[in-house]
């Protein structure tokens, strides 16, 4: 990103509580600071956005140097998808509960926000997944996760079962209720709950992570991020695919899905005194123990 930003987009979950009063006193603010303020045309509803300028998202991926998205993490993952292919770097202000990446807090987004423009950050690349699920040789859905890929059983039917080649090697069937496939970011979520490992966000990792597998021996394993890994539906009912929770398919017995490291990338704007390891403590309530001095006295 240039050293001084001129065009800003906003984009926020429009019906969250408190996110008008947010996003229009960023909006001022940035205005009043010389920038260009775009809102992005799904946040702009039930916000009173004059005079601000109302654009899609491939028109902010074509013209701004930088997206504000407030909210949670569940915002972030989807604008996060739909301006990959833009390379437009992301500033997250967190408005939700968790926030592993959207790590600004609210009562910190002026000072923070204004700093990162002006160039004072820490940027942090970080990868998506991309998959397509074929039947019967074609084509049938594609998508793009930023979190994870989710191949998971119906509600009210029994365990699946799922055949997993990497690079065109067998590598097991398993049954379970189904199989996470997720980045170095998901692992903070659902992979995480699962059992997965934490993989920090600069590791070029992809883990597979099974969810209640019928043998104890089917344990996560992270596979290089070149792996192409295709997961074939052998048995179960109602299976289905989602990518971050946030779009679906459903699945026929046979069914292949082709998973991937998408060719773009995500790149994270943070605080200069951002740290990874202070949002796990902050986010998992990890304790901190005392240094040995402050334990001598």
């Amino acid at each position: 990103m240039k050293n001084s930003a001129k065009t800003v987009a906003l984009v926020g979950k429009y019906n969250a509580t408190g996110m008008t009063e947010s996003i229009q006193e960023l909006a001022a603010f940035l205005a009043n600071a010389g920038h260009r303020v775009i809102f992005e045309a799904e946040s702009s509803q039930a916000l009173a956005v004059h005079p601000f300028e109302i654009m899609s998202v491939a028109d902010i991926g074509r013209c701004v140097d930088v997206a504000v998205v407030i909210g949670g993490d569940g915002t972030m993952l989807g604008i996060a998808r739909k301006l990959a292919p833009y390379e437009i770097p992301l500033i997250g202000v967190n408005q939700g509960r968790l926030g592993f990446i959207t790590d600004i807090p609210r009562d910190q987004m002026m000072p923070a926000v204004a700093s990162i423009l002006q160039g004072q950050h820490i940027a942090e690349k970080r990868s998506l997944l991309q998959a397509i699920v074929v039947r019967e040789g074609e084509q049938i859905f594609s998508g793009v996760a930023f979190n994870d890929i989710v191949l998971s059983r119906g509600a009210g039917s029994g365990m699946i079962e799922l055949k997993v080649d990497v690079d065109d090697h067998f590598m097991y069937n398993q049954r379970s209720d189904g199989l996470i496939v997720s980045t170095p970011t998901g692992s903070t979520a659902y992979a995480l709950s699962a059992g997965g490992p934490i993989l920090h966000p600069s590791l070029r990792g992809i883990a597979l992570v099974p969810i209640a597998p019928h043998a104890l021996s089917n344990r996560p394993i992270v596979l290089p991020e070149s792996s192409i890994i295709k997961i074939e539906i052998v048995a179960g009912r109602d299976a289905s695919v989602n990518f971050d929770m946030q779009s679906f398919a459903n699945l026929n017995h046979k069914d292949q899905i082709i998973i991937n490291r998408s060719t773009h990338q995500i790149t994270f704007l943070h605080p200069e005194n951002w740290n990874y390891y202070h949002t796990l403590r902050e986010k998992l309530h990890w304790n901190e123990y005392p240094s040995v001095a402050g334990a001598l006295k």
